[in-house]
């Protein structure tokens, strides 16, 4: 996949009116009331801005935007007025918000560089270091165009020409360390979520389970500190990985399990911290096949996967001190005449025996089998999934949180405290022992769907069956981890999520 474009940051303590640059960002409450930047610039300018914004009527709503071009004694070319909605109801969801509005706007219009002071606010829980990270991701995700597949002649005009973001710190005490220490967090975070994105953009006839075998494999020539593991179809059988090769067996693409082990540093228990992915690399619902409408979209089931990988070049770019082990159970759930049929009986790596009612119930089948595998190599001190698992959490939570179910309260308040800090919100579900019954069978251990209650709880019980006395949490993103309509495309959640939660774990405060 292509090279990530590299923007540069540089961080200013004055007053921006002397940088020559493209574009000059200043930030109005709602009743135009005026950010400490923006009313030094309208001092300067004779109050010709507060003027210009009151002559057309602008009351600073929330992403409410205007500009005024060549005011004298501002060197930059062009101001843009950003609306940061009203005071009292200032946030960090608010200020994430403005900023995708503020760059997204800005790579459309052609600025190469601009001067960004919205960085400078650090009113309520807004704290320097983090507005910095947060402006540094905003500024990557507008640039952010998925062009693999685009010919020569459409790439030549795709891009945008962003290239430069002064970040206005005026009258901040945050040391140079810690700046630097942002804008590096910011950047890693950016490009573990391009690579996710860009993994789950990509068709399925390209991003197959060996084209993922092949992207972890580029990971891991990156950085000394990764050691890879593939297994193919051969050694699966040979360990006993059924559910996993269950799935994959209607289908002409073998499956692999890919085994990405980080080691930055190993654990006084040494036991690594595991993360494992679901990646169906297309999931047309098998003999349970899906209906026509929004098929293509089931290129996105790898999500989970793409995202474990991100999620691992994020903590790789940080040299983050941890010990993190990555599973990704790759395959294509497709039908055919040796495909898994409902009523076929698995056995699965864990010794259970699973009873198929639904070939579309795939993603927990390949995950059970992983989990049971990082369990087996690894006995790791904590597990988390992520899987694009269930269309019943889009039915219970739509698109905004991921669902979050854990076995373990400290670890499920852990990931909640990192989601508020990473603005990728999940929302616990319960995991009670009273829904197990739903997956009884009469032919074997148990079965691979309940009824249509509570569907996304009955897969992560599933899941839970496969756990050994260790923390664990399941991440259902099947309502975020990509969009629909004319945004059609991956979002690179939950990277934001799993590599704060890392970051943490690491110590790392920016």
């Amino acid at each position: 996949m292509p090279d990530i474009k590299r923007l540069q940051f540089t961080t200013i303590r004055q007053n921006p009116e002397a940088i020559l640059a493209d574009t000059l960002v200043l930030g109005v409450y709602e009743g135009r009331n005026f950010t400490e930047p923006a009313q030094h610039v309208d001092r300067l300018v004779h109050r010709r801005l507060s003027a210009f914004l009151a002559d057309r009527a602008f009351e600073g709503r929330s992403g409410q935007m205007m500009s005024l071009l060549g005011l004298p004694g501002i060197k930059a070319q062009e101001i843009l007025v950003i609306g940061l909605g009203a005071r009292d109801k200032w946030n960090r969801a608010q200020f994430r918000k403005v900023q995708n509005a503020v760059m997204e706007h800005l790579s459309r219009t052609g600025s190469r560089t601009v001067i960004n002071t919205l960085t400078a606010i650090t009113e309520r829980d807004i704290l320097t270091g983090w507005s910095i990270r947060q402006t540094v991701e905003a500024s990557y995700q507008a640039i952010y165009r998925f062009t693999e597949c685009l010919g020569q002649n459409s790439k030549k005009t795709s891009f945008p020409r962003l290239e430069r973001i002064h970040l206005v710190l005026a009258g901040s005490k945050i040391s140079e360390t810690d700046t630097r220490s942002a804008i590096a967090s910011g950047t890693a975070m950016a490009h573990g979520i391009f690579l996710c994105r860009n993994l789950a953009n990509l068709p399925p006839n390209i991003a197959t389970p060996r084209f993922l075998a092949a992207e972890a494999r580029k990971l891991a020539q990156s950085d000394p500190r990764f050691k890879l593991k593939i297994l193919t179809e051969r050694e699966m059988k040979r360990i006993g990985l059924n559910a996993l090769l269950a799935v994959a067996q209607g289908s002409h693409e073998p499956p692999r399990l890919i085994v990405l082990e980080y080691l930055g540093q190993r654990s006084s228990s040494g036991k690594p911290i595991a993360l494992i992915g679901k990646g169906i690399t297309f999931d047309s619902g098998g003999i349970s096949i899906k209906p026509a409408a929004a098929m293509d979209e089931m290129k996105f089931d790898m999500c989970g996967a793409a995202s474990v990988l991100g999620t691992l070049k994020v903590v790789s770019e940080l040299k983050l001190p941890l010990h993190v082990v990555g599973v990704v159970a790759a395959a294509e759930n497709m039908p055919g005449g040796g495909a898994v049929k409902p009523a076929d009986i698995i056995h699965t790596l864990s010794g259970h025996t699973v009873e198929v009612l639904n070939t579309d119930a795939e993603g927990r089948l390949v995950l059970c089998d992983a989990i049971t595998y990082a369990q087996n190599q690894y006995q790791p001190q904590v597990i988390i999934d992520a899987a694009t698992l269930t269309g019943a959490c889009v039915v219970a939570l739509g698109h905004y949180p991921s669902g979050l179910f854990a076995n373990n309260d400290e670890l499920a308040h852990e990931l909640e405290n990192a989601a508020i800090e990473a603005l990728d919100p999940v929302w616990r579900l319960p995991l009670w022992h009273e829904y197990q019954d739903s997956l009884k069978s009469n032919f074997a251990d148990f079965s691979n769907v309940g009824g249509r209650d509570a569907g996304a709880i009955t897969a992560a019980c599933f899941l839970w069956r496969f756990i050994s006395k260790v923390p664990w949490a399941h991440l259902d993103i099947a309502g975020t981890a990509w969009k629909s309509g004319n945004d059609k495309g991956a979002t690179g959640r939950p990277v934001p999520l799993l590599a704060q939660y890392l970051m943490t774990r690491a110590g790392r405060k920016l």
